[in-house]
């Protein structure tokens, strides 16, 4: 698959993610989805999935693409505060920022067995 299409298809997994935050956030329906601890489980999944699609997918360095799970994730948190039913709070933010740095972890050595499997082909 060329680079600029894998990259272009990455960019559009990480906005179908920001938009499933905000746009299917927002519904009645997610009030109460996920139950404690599970909640936890699914922020840390959601942004790990952000952080590593970024920073392997995009090519933005792991500090760039936690930042951008933090900002997404603290955005998300704000908009709870507004919501019927929905509580914004830090413990979701940390689930978020563990996701993030796990993404971007697995990115990493995923990265690095790629360049090494190249190498090995050289």
């Amino acid at each position: 698959m060329p680079y600029k299409l894998l990259r272009l298809l990455a960019a559009l997994a990480a906005l179908a993610i920001v938009l499933g935050l905000f746009i299917g956030g927002a519904q009645p329906y997610a009030v109460g989805l996920f139950t404690p601890p599970w909640d936890k489980v699914a922020h840390a999944t959601v942004f790990a999935g952000f952080a590593f699609i970024l920073h392997a997918g995009i090519g933005w360095r792991w500090g760039w693409a936690v930042l951008a799970a933090l900002a997404l994730g603290s955005a998300d948190e704000l908009q709870q505060m507004f919501l019927p039913g929905r509580q914004a709070g830090f413990d979701d933010l940390t689930a978020d920022l563990i996701g993030a740095a796990l993404g971007v972890l697995l990115a990493s050595i995923l990265k690095q067995q790629v360049r090494a499997r190249r190498q090995a082909r050289v």
